[in-house]
């Protein structure tokens, strides 16, 4: 019987590393990395924090999107609440109840982990935890975020589940995140939401920013 299909993670040896970019937000770092018999390389790319996001659904299978505007690729993208991990210490599903809070005004009362992923192994090490979110209430209105810059005016919507999976197949949506979590939340919900995990699952993808 063939193993089961699961990623190897093992980091092969880093001979040198130089910082060839320090941005405000993540940096580019260049690193000498043995492969073995496949030689010496040297690969550039992204030192990122990390993020999280969150599908939540309401009562009746819609999902929450927000749409925001991504310069580097010129598109208002419709995608799932997110945001980095950027607040030391602070658990990932509680970042991103934070983040469904700011961008949504939403709290929930049942959460699970939905699924971790690579945003661009080939060029990032940002890896993705995605939590499903259920039991949804709005914030109050006295405790509501004040959002601004790239947020202020940020549309929200919730749109069926399904009417999300259709998109996806028929390329009217481009973010990864939002794609694989929602074919992955139909999938579970065709199982009756059997094979959800727990927040505190480890996560041994995460980012080690700075090496």
């Amino acid at each position: 019987m063939p193993e089961p299909l699961r990623d190897r993670l093992e980091r092969r040896p880093v001979l040198s590393r130089a910082s060839a970019f320090t941005g405000r937000v993540w940096d580019v770092v260049s690193e000498e990395v043995d492969l073995g018999d496949g030689g010496v390389v040297t690969r550039d790319f992204v030192d990122h924090t990390g993020a999280v996001a969150v599908l939540a659904l309401d009562d009746d299978d819609r999902v929450v999107v927000v749409q925001q505007y991504r310069h580097p690729v010129g598109a208002f993208e419709w995608e799932l609440p997110a945001g980095l991990l950027d607040v030391d210490g602070e658990p990932p599903h509680l970042t991103a109840a934070r983040e469904l809070m700011e961008e949504a005004d939403l709290l929930a009362g049942e959460w699970h982990l939905l699924l971790d992923h690579y945003a661009s192994s080939g060029g990032s090490s940002e890896s993705v935890r995605v939590f499903l979110a259920r039991d949804l209430r709005p914030v109050p209105d006295d405790e509501r975020h004040e959002r601004d810059a790239e947020e202020l005016g940020m549309p929200v919507r919730r749109v069926a589940l399904d009417e999300v999976v259709e998109a996806v197949l028929a390329g009217h949506v481009h973010n990864g995140t939002l794609m694989v979590s929602a074919l992955a939340a139909a999938r579970l919900r065709e199982r009756g939401w059997a094979g959800t995990r727990s927040v505190d699952e480890p996560w041994p993808t995460r980012p080690r920013r700075g090496g």
